[in-house]
């Protein structure tokens, strides 16, 4: 980031971590241990590499790095992770092809290593211990809503459904009552979401199975839409490669960790930060060690599991199925 935006973050900060000098030494200022934290946050490098880059202990580099992310989630991540200008954002996805819609939501797994506690409730579908980040995203890729902490076995609708955003929504008091007509339907603002999300009035998800061609232009409207929360997740892992690392954190702090991130992220995207191709590339290639769960794999197995037990019950009933 500019210096501009990395001063601006320390102000935000600076409240919760200015620390007096002492008759032993003086203390670190906000800023080196801001740009501690966010050096260690951006690379896959040790505590120790990053220690040996400012002169300070791999404690001091462990240290900073909590103090700057749960003064993240205290100080800063209530004001930019948040919903902000509805109507910037369903003009936004009107213009993408999607009328009045409000966000896409999805989440993705972060790799830990075995937490101590529990550890079974970690492993995900590809059998790595991972925590899921859900969110939901605007039109430019910007969180205005997450909930970090669950553990990768749980399965993304469930979490959804247990979120504060979805009582939120089921409530009608996450976005303003905004409808519009679609053919003789009144549609509230409604977000995106894959498969595995449930079908509601104010969420939207593609047809499944055979398709006519009208469910194949609805799919691929949605689908267009719903990319940019795909995008979100994989420009944040290429800003913070630190989450694609198994995290060593301790169950308390990964969750703050994760979404301290999301902060600067959302800051970044807002100021037109440079994004690298270089840190693509390195965050496939990190990817690659530590891969996340193909949920649509596992949701295609399921959709021709339906087709067998339906295929059995039709069997069944006309007396055809052979032994």
């Amino acid at each position: 980031m500019r210096k501009g935006t990395f001063m601006e973050l320390c102000d935000l900060l600076s409240l919760a971590l200015k620390c007096q000098n002492t008759r032993m030494r003086a203390a670190r200022t906000v800023e080196k241990r801001v740009v501690i934290a966010l050096w260690k946050l951006a690379t896959p490098d040790s505590y120790w590499s990053v220690g040996n880059q400012f002169g300070v202990s791999k404690s001091t580099v462990g240290a900073a790095v909590i103090q700057v992310a749960r003064a993240m989630k205290d100080l800063v991540i209530s004001r930019v992770v948040t919903l902000g200008n509805v109507q910037a954002i369903v003009d936004g996805f009107a213009a993408m092809g999607f009328p009045n819609c409000g966000g896409a939501v999805d989440g993705t797994h972060i790799p830990i290593l075995a937490p101590e506690q529990q550890a079974t409730e970690y492993i995900n579908h590809k059998g790595c211990f991972s925590m899921l980040l859900p969110a939901l995203v605007d039109h430019k890729g910007r969180f205005t809503n997450i909930n970090v902490g669950w553990p990768g076995k749980v399965h993304d609708a469930r979490v959804f459904r247990h979120s504060g955003l979805f009582r939120k929504l089921e409530e009608g008091t996450f976005f303003p009552d905004q409808k519009v007509t679609i053919g003789d339907v009144e549609m509230p603002i409604v977000i995106l979401g894959d498969p595995a999300y449930p079908l509601m009035p104010w969420l939207m998800r593609p047809y499944t199975g055979s398709l006519d061609s009208s469910q194949d232009l609805f799919n691929y409207r949605l689908s267009k839409c719903r990319m940019v929360v795909e995008c979100a997740f994989g420009r944040l892992k290429a800003r913070w490669r630190s989450l694609l690392t198994r995290s060593d954190l301790s169950e308390k702090n990964i969750p703050i960790v994760i979404a301290a991130c999301c902060a600067p992220h959302n800051i970044c995207e807002s100021k037109g930060e440079t994004f690298m191709a270089g840190w693509d590339i390195e965050a496939h290639r990190l990817a690659a060690d530590y891969a996340q769960p193909d949920t649509r794999a596992v949701r295609n197995v399921q959709q021709g599991t339906v087709r067998i037990r339906e295929a059995l019950k039709t069997s069944f009933v006309t007396g055809q199925a052979t032994v």
